[in-house]
């Protein structure tokens, strides 16, 4: 569960980016939606697991 926003976040940049500039933009997307997918996975691991 934790991971999800991995995924969902790679996808919709490569759909923005190839939407946007075609091919070029699509790899810039899909870079840019994997960065932001890793640090939305590390918050939402963080948030699951909470002060104990």
């Amino acid at each position: 569960m934790g991971c999800l926003p991995l995924p969902l976040l790679f996808l919709l940049g490569f759909v923005i980016g190839y939407l946007a500039a075609g091919r070029t933009g699509a790899l810039w997307g899909a870079g840019i939606g994997l960065l932001l997918g890793l640090f939305a996975m590390g918050w939402l691991i963080r948030l699951m697991r909470g002060k104990r």
